[in-house]
């Protein structure tokens, strides 16, 4: 299984339904055939530590059965769409991929 884990930082003037348009469109995502499952979520209420980052805005967890099935996720139209229309709602991405 590989894991592609995108974290989205958004920027800080979006409104609350450019935020949930910005949702939609993640959503939209589980609809790429070439994945297994797709998880949205939100920096967690735990406790702060020096080694967790949750200054991230929304993270996408799409999980691929392998390499191959994940580079047919990244040209899927759907995904191409998703990256087309809301490039400009974030000020950063950070993506770890494991296996």
């Amino acid at each position: 299984m590989l894991y592609h884990c995108v974290y989205f930082w958004l920027k800080p003037e979006l409104t609350a339904e450019q935020r949930a348009e910005f949702r939609r469109g993640v959503e939209s995502l589980k609809g790429i055939k070439a994945v297994e499952k797709v998880s949205i979520g939100v920096p967690a209420k735990t406790t702060a530590r020096p080694v967790i980052d949750a200054s991230y805005d929304v993270a996408l967890i799409v999980e691929c059965k392998d390499v191959a099935a994940e580079a047919a996720y990244q040209v899927d139209p759907l995904h191409l769409a998703f990256v087309a229309n809301f490039k400009t709602y974030w000020t950063r991405v950070q993506i770890y991929d494991s296996e």
